[in-house]
C-alpha cells in the first residue's frame, strides 16, 4: 500500500506518499481499505517531532479515518468484510489501509458519506469525553468553546447545543463569528476581546459551566475568570504554551476543576479507555445526525498524497471545521 512517510521530523516538506508494508489484523482488529482521513493539529505536532507515537501504535500520521473492513482479525464479532466504518485510530490513517481494535468501530452515522466521516471520530470523541464525561455538561448550562471555528468548535457547538446547553464561542474574524452562530452558538466573542469580560457581560456575570479550550498555557488566567461557581476547565490543547502561573485561591474560590485529557494515549478497553468513548459517542452522539442536529462541518478535501499542503493550509489558520485527506485509489 501507500503512506504518507517522515524522512525527518521538522515540516511538512518532509513528507512523502510512499510504498510501505500492507497491515494485518492482530486478534481483534480489522484492516480497512481506507477512503478518507483528516488532519488535526495533534499531526502537525508530530511532523515536527513533539507528539509521541504511544508505544505499540502505527508511526503513520492519521488519528481518524473512515472506509470499509477489507479483513477480520481472530475474535472479531458484529462486523464484516465490506462495511462500511469509521475509525478512532492512534496512528495510521494517512494511507491507503490501517489495522484498529474493532472496539474503536463506528458505525457512518445517517445522512453522512463514507468521505465525510473521515473527518468525525476524532473530534467527536474527543469532544463527548471532555465535554460530556469528564466536564458533565448538563441542559441549562453554559458552555464556552474557545477556537468555536476550528474542526472541533464546529463540532462541540452543534453537539452542546443538541444536549441544551447555552453555548459561547471563540473566534478570530467576523465571519466565523457569524459561521458560530449559524452553527447554534448563542453567544460569539471575539478572541482579540478580553473574552472572560465579555461572557460575563453576555451572562449576567455567571461565566462558563464547562469550558473546552486549546489554548492552554496562554489563555489559563482567563479562562479561570470566566469559570462559573463550581465550572469545570477542560484543556486539549497546547497552541498557547504549556507553562503557565495558576492562581490557586482564584481556583478555590470558584470551586473550580481543570482537567488536561489526551485521548491518544488512552486505553483500547477498561475504564476511561476508547472503547469506552467510543460507546458513548455511537449511542448518544451519532443519532444526532439523523435528526440532522448534528452536521460534519468540512472546509477543504485535498489528495492524501498532497498531505503536505493540507499540512500548510492548516498551519496558515482561517480553516473553518475540517480538511480532509482523501485516498486517490478508493
Amino acid at each position: 500500500m501507500k503512506a504518507i512517510t517522515l524522512a525527518e521530523y521538522g515540516g511538512p516538506e518532509q513528507m512523502a506518499w510512499e510504498e510501505v508494508p500492507d497491515p494485518a489484523p492482530g486478534p481483534g482488529e480489522v484492516v480497512l481499505d481506507v477512503v478518507a482521513s483528516a488532519v488535526n493539529r495533534a499531526d502537525l505536532l508530530q511532523v515536527q517531532g513533539n507528539y509521541p507515537v504511544p508505544p505499540g501504535a502505527s508511526q503513520i500520521l492519521g488519528l481518524e479515518c473512515a472506509g470499509r473492513i477489507a479483513a477480520l482479525g481472530e475474535g472479531v464479532t458484529g462486523w464484516n468484510v465490506g462495511d462500511e466504518v469509521c475509525a478512532l485510530l492512534a496512528g495510521g490513517g494517512y494511507a491507503q489501509k490501517v489495522a484498529v481494535p474493532a472496539v474503536q468501530l463506528l458505525p457512518i452515522p445517517q445522512g453522512v458519506s463514507v468521505e465525510e466521516a473521515g473527518g468525525l471520530p476524532e473530534v467527536a470523541c474527543t469532544v463527548w469525553s471532555n465535554v460530556f464525561l469528564e466536564g458533565r455538561l448538563a441542559e441549562g448550562e453554559t458552555f464556552l468553546i474557545q477556537g468555536g471555528s476550528s474542526g472541533i468548535g464546529t463540532h462541540a457547538i452543534q453537539v452542546a447545543k443538541a444536549f441544551g446547553a447555552r453555548v459561547a464561542a471563540t473566534a478570530g474574524h467576523d465571519d466565523r463569528l457569524r459561521f458560530c452562530r449559524e452553527l447554534g452558538a448563542d453567544i460569539v466573542i471575539d478572541y482579540h476581546d478580553d473574552i472572560a469580560a465579555e461572557l460575563k457581560k453576555a451572562t449576567d456575570g455567571h461565566g462558563a459551566d464547562v469550558i473546552l479550550d486549546n489554548m492552554g498555557a496562554k489563555g489559563l488566567a482567563n479562562n479561570l475568570s470566566a469559570l462559573a461557581k463550581d465550572g469545570r476547565l477542560m484543556i486539549i490543547g497546547m497552541q498557547g504554551g504549556v507553562k503557565a502561573e495558576l492562581n490557586i485561591g482564584a481556583l478555590l474560590a470558584k470551586r473550580g476543576h481543570i482537567s488536561a485529557m489526551g485521548l491518544r494515549g488512552r486505553p483500547v478497553e477498561g475504564p476511561n479507555s476508547k472503547a469506552e468513548i467510543v460507546d458513548g459517542v455511537r449511542d448518544q452522539v451519532w443519532p444526532l445526525f439523523g435528526t440532522g442536529q448534528v452536521r460534519p462541518i468540512v472546509f477543504e478535501r485535498h489528495s492524501m498524497a498532497d498531505a503536505a499542503d493540507a499540512h500548510r493550509r492548516l498551519a496558515e489558520g482561517g480553516v473553518t471545521g475540517k480538511l480532509l485527506l482523501v485516498n486517490p485509489d478508493a
